[in-house]
């Protein structure tokens, strides 16, 4: 049984196999067989095209513009040396830092839960008037009262 039209001889001179799996290359748009599909493996002029890495500062994150040619080690080095935004101490920043005013309460909360009657700021567990026996206003702690 023939199966016509499926086959195709793989691009690279060196190997012309036939081959009834064909891969074009994204690149060069060629068809090659599974050996020769990679850039590297058939010398693809056209490689720069679609094989672009863009290398990121390990310090501030920022992708760094490498020239065709350029080693992107140096490029990356010459960024850290002369153009990084890299700040140690914006890393180190604490995000608990509101502390509860619930005497014998030692827990920090991300945001400020602040009373609406006595405008204490206290962590989840004392927020409610009742939990953290508020003196702020006269108006009852709880609607049953």
């Amino acid at each position: 049984m023939e199966l016509p039209g499926l086959d195709r001889r793989c691009a690279q001179r060196s190997c012309r196999r036939l081959d009834f799996l064909p891969l074009k290359c994204d690149a060069c748009e060629e068809v090659f067989c599974k050996d020769h599909i990679r850039y590297g493996d058939h010398a693809c002029g056209s490689a720069y095209k679609k094989n672009v890495q863009v290398p990121v500062c390990p310090l501030c994150n920022t992708p760094i513009p490498v020239q065709r040619g350029e080693i992107p080690d140096v490029v990356v080095g010459a960024h850290m040396d002369k153009d990084c935004n890299y700040n140690p101490a914006q890393q180190k920043q604490r995000i608990f830092t509101n502390k509860c005013l619930k005497p014998g309460c030692k827990r920090k909360e991300m945001m400020k839960v602040v009373c609406d009657q006595c405008g204490g700021n206290f962590c989840i567990k004392h927020r409610h008037p009742l939990d953290h026996d508020c003196r702020g206003s006269s108006r009852p702690t709880s609607k049953a009262g």
